[in-house]
């Protein structure tokens, strides 16, 4: 039944359960910003990083970002993104982002710049806990 009332289009399971957004990125985002999804209010955010799959190879910057679109490295800042490995988001023990009040949009930014990349690809995450409790 319609309540006329606006939804979200935030991510959550109706269970308690770790949740998740992932992106894969690749040498084609340089210089953007990706959209990772929208975490509901109330949540926690736990971890986030990245996996480079395929190390990218610009001539100057191999780096990337993650968080919202109020502070673009909340979570992380100048992830090497130029060797294969899980890469941890480095900003986490002093986020004042990891609670959210509000539905909000993650985001991470390939700053890829200089010589262009020939080889670049990776999964971005974020994990967060939704407010289910009751």
């Amino acid at each position: 039944m319609a309540t006329n009332t606006a939804g979200t289009n935030a991510r959550q399971l109706p269970w308690q359960a770790v949740h998740y957004l992932r992106k894969a990125i690749t040498k084609a985002d340089a210089t953007l910003v990706v959209k990772l999804g929208t975490i509901p209010a109330g949540a926690v955010v736990l971890r986030g990083g990245v996996i480079v799959t395929e190390a990218f190879d610009a001539g100057t910057n191999n780096r990337l970002d993650i968080g919202t679109v109020a502070d673009d490295d909340e979570f992380a800042t100048d992830l090497a993104l130029g060797t294969v490995g899980v890469i941890s988001a480095d900003e986490m023990a002093t986020t004042n982002g990891a609670y959210v009040s509000v539905d909000t949009v993650i985001n991470c930014t390939v700053d890829v710049t200089g010589t262009a990349a020939t080889t670049g690809a990776g999964i971005v995450w974020i994990e967060y806990l939704v407010d289910n409790d009751g």
